[in-house]
């Protein structure tokens, strides 16, 4: 298999990226696909869908041998269970799918065609080997079970953000900054409350400490420049 498009978006890094799709709404990601697949025929009617499937390569955890048994960050980083009863990148075929909300099918721009979507997780430049329309009537099944998935399928933090490193997000990117920050990037085994994170996010450094259930900004710079402890 070949990519066909690869996405383009705020995340530059693993570290930070939504657990899964669909967490994190405000931010908006860009599929630009391959070359020889810029063909307008191959869109047509994909407009008319809200919701797509992407399959895609997890090309920055990408191992020669693989585990049958992986340890969910939901439960603590502690816990096995086997590789098949989760959606960890480090499986035998490195493949993710996600459901990401379709906003905008562009036709007349550089590049295009191009695919504008929200609610992705994953990292800019990971490249995509399809791309399926979401049907509601098939896809969607309410009455599944989710296992150990849904007793932490509310999981939040209250995430405070000083004015002074506010300010330095642009406007339309803060809603999206606080949803990731609400989901906890840190490692679920990971619990001191004096520790500094930080993780790249679009042109920014951020770095925030959690205690107890809220996460606290402690600063934010521009990326390429030198991080100042605090």
């Amino acid at each position: 298999m070949q990519p066909i498009a690869y996405i383009e978006n705020d995340f530059p890094a693993k570290f930070g990226i939504p657990r899964q799709s669909g967490l994190v709404h405000s931010l908006e990601s860009r599929i630009y696909m391959e070359p020889e697949y810029r063909v307008p025929e191959a869109f047509r009617g994909l407009e008319s869908f809200s919701h797509i499937w992407l399959i895609w390569k997890f090309s920055a955890s990408v191992r020669k041998n693989w585990s049958p048994t992986v340890r969910p960050p939901r439960l603590g980083g502690n816990i096995r269970v086997g590789v098949f009863a989760t959606r960890s990148p480090f499986r035998p075929n490195p493949l993710g799918l996600s459901v990401v909300r379709l906003r905008q099918v562009v036709f007349h721009e550089k590049n295009a065609p191009y695919l504008i979507v929200t609610g992705a997780d994953m990292m800019s430049g990971t490249p995509i080997y399809d791309i399926k329309p979401y049907l509601p009537h098939i896809d969607s099944y309410p009455s599944a079970a989710g296992s150990y998935a849904l007793s932490k399928a509310f999981y939040a933090l209250h995430v405070e953000i000083p004015s002074q490193w506010l300010e330095r997000v642009p406007v339309q990117l803060q809603a999206g900054l606080r949803e990731i920050l609400a989901q906890d990037p840190r490692p679920s085994y990971h619990n001191d409350p004096n520790r500094i994170y930080g993780f790249s996010f679009a042109e920014l450094e951020v770095q925030f400490t959690v205690r107890d259930d809220v996460l606290t900004v402690c600063g934010i710079y521009p990326r390429k420049s030198k991080i100042c402890r605090e």
